[in-house]
């Protein structure tokens, strides 16, 4: 199971349902596509699997940021492909800043509620009960409506009381 989520509104914005032999990050160019071209994406952000040159084709094309920090043995790639200068000047600011800095500065920490929403996703749907695949995926699309709905009545704001 692979979800577009949006950060700024929680919801789910793309689902793809694979077996478990597909990996997560050819599956980024896939969940994009669900997004309708007319709406703007300003960032994209992953873990280090999907600091890959197909989705950084794939993010630049939509003209947005990508918040991907570089592997830990990364090398420059050539400039020229779409999206490699962005990701070579990623490469640059994490050895300049540190790894912990560039998570700072790129807001790259924010992608820690959309790993919370995910947690949610897993909880409701974590025990699908059709047996085939096709129901299987209309199950799961389901439960994307359920949470959706859920955060669309709101969500709860913390304050600390000191």
């Amino acid at each position: 199971m692979h979800l577009g989520i949006d950060a700024e509104t929680m919801a789910i914005r793309a689902i793809e349902i694979t077996d478990n032999s597909v990996g997560d990050a050819p599956m980024l160019p896939e969940l994009l596509k669900q997004i309708p071209v007319s709406e703007t994406i300003c960032a994209v952000s992953g873990d280090g699997a999907y600091d890959t040159k197909g989705c950084h084709t794939a993010i630049a094309a939509r003209g947005a940021a990508a918040v991907i920090p570089t592997r830990k043995n990364a090398q420059y790639w050539k400039e020229n492909m779409t999206g490699a200068k962005a990701r070579n000047e990623t490469l640059r600011a994490t050895r300049y800043l540190g790894r912990t800095l560039w998570k700072k500065w790129s807001g790259y920490h924010l992608r820690s509620l959309v790993e919370t929403k995910m947690r949610c996703f897993k909880l409701l749907g974590e025990r699908v009960m059709a047996r085939e695949f096709d129901r299987q995926v209309a199950e799961l699309q389901v439960c994307v409506a359920i949470l959706n709905r859920f955060t669309r009545l709101g969500t709860p704001d913390t304050i600390r009381v000191i």
